[in-house]
């Protein structure tokens, strides 16, 4: 009874962990496409150096949670074959996820930078 109580468990996880692969994999393109979008060449507006930094700032810690979410990611595609590897599976993916959300936070945050700056600059 516990065994297949476990059993089911697991099989949820597993589930569950899949949609949130989908879901990380889609965060992460959204993410990159849009940073592309941001950062190409348009019309160079002066900025005061301390917003600059904090720019920079948002940009590198967005693309560091990119990477490492996107680390995470990549170790969930090999094969399991142990409910303890499995786990690790599940918790891979739950980081990816995680991370991928921070690298949006730092873009959302580096738009509402931008946006704040040119309703003040203007």
């Amino acid at each position: 009874m516990l065994k297949n109580h476990l059993r089911r468990d697991l099989q949820w996880l597993k589930r569950q962990a899949r949609k949130d692969r989908r879901i990380t994999v889609v965060l992460l393109t959204g993410v990159l496409a849009a940073w592309v979008r941001q950062l190409t060449p348009g019309d160079g507006a002066a900025s005061p150096v301390l917003l600059l930094a904090i720019s920079f700032a948002l940009v590198m810690s967005s693309g560091a949670a990119w990477l490492v979410s996107a680390y995470f990611v990549s170790r969930s595609l090999r094969a399991r074959r142990e409910p303890a590897e499995e786990l690790r599976w599940i918790s891979r993916i739950s980081r990816g996820k995680e991370w991928a959300f921070c690298s949006l936070s730092a873009y959302v945050a580096w738009h509402l930078l931008q946006f704040v700056t040119a309703l003040v600059m203007s």
